[in-house]
């Protein structure tokens, strides 16, 4: 078989302590799944059945690094998230068996163009510009969970410039990783390589031009982002 031009490169990720590579087949954001973010957010944090919405594969980047200040915007903000990695494939998934399908998990922040959501919420259209765009989706290296085990507590914060913007604890997600496995599992076949960013506890805000971002969740690990002076 011969391509009219040459396929698009793997977008992998580093699995920690492993010269091993996660291929990222897919990427899954859960909308609003901290209480305190869905209140600032101006929405009622009751339980109702999450939503999703998606990145591109390209929208990864690894480990962090410079990353450009988003074009077409004046307001870039920070999500910090909790990051599921699928190792096995699956649909319709139950609750009890879902964290069989995990791999393991990162520390990913979801950038966001807000001032395009807003307009976007406005004119009742999707949101894919303002979450979608390019290098929107850092993340860090993977934990396996066959070494950590499958955290459902524990602090993840970030900082913009050594000063704490978000701070949380993965205990206050409204639905756990097996709830959200289970039902996103139910709208899509989930496959090795699907990533799904699990939602940010409440402080986000903007970033600018020079800003150095900084991501943790105990137990899982570190991000280090410089958004690029250019």
């Amino acid at each position: 078989m011969t391509y009219v031009f040459p396929p698009a490169p793997v977008v992998a990720l580093p699995v920690i302590d492993s010269d091993e590579l996660v291929p990222v087949r897919r990427v899954y954001c859960v909308g609003r799944n901290y209480a305190e973010h869905a209140r600032e957010m101006g929405a009622d944090p009751d339980r109702e059945p999450p939503f999703f919405f998606a990145k591109p594969t390209d929208a990864i980047v690894s480990c962090g690094g410079y990353i450009p200040y988003p074009p077409a915007t004046r307001d870039v903000h920070h999500e910090i998230e909790l990051v599921v990695v699928i190792g096995k494939p699956g649909s319709s998934i139950s609750e009890s068996a879902a964290l069989d399908h995990v791999w393991g998990y990162g520390v990913g922040i979801d950038l966001t163009r807000r001032d395009l959501q807003a307009e976007a919420k406005k004119a009742g259209r999707p949101w894919a510009m303002a979450k979608g765009f390019d290098k929107s989706g850092p993340c860090s290296s993977i934990q396996p969970a066959s070494r950590i085990g499958h955290p459902d507590t524990g602090a993840i914060w970030l900082k913009i410039n050594g000063q704490i913007r978000q701070r949380g604890d993965l205990s206050q997600q409204i639905w756990r990783v097996e709830e959200a496995v289970a039902y996103l599992s139910g709208l899509v076949e989930l496959q090795p390589g699907d990533l799904i960013f699990t939602g940010t506890p409440s402080g986000v805000g903007p970033i600018q031009k020079g800003d150095v971002l900084e991501g943790h969740i105990d137990g899982i690990g570190d991000l280090s982002v410089t958004i690029d002076k250019a």
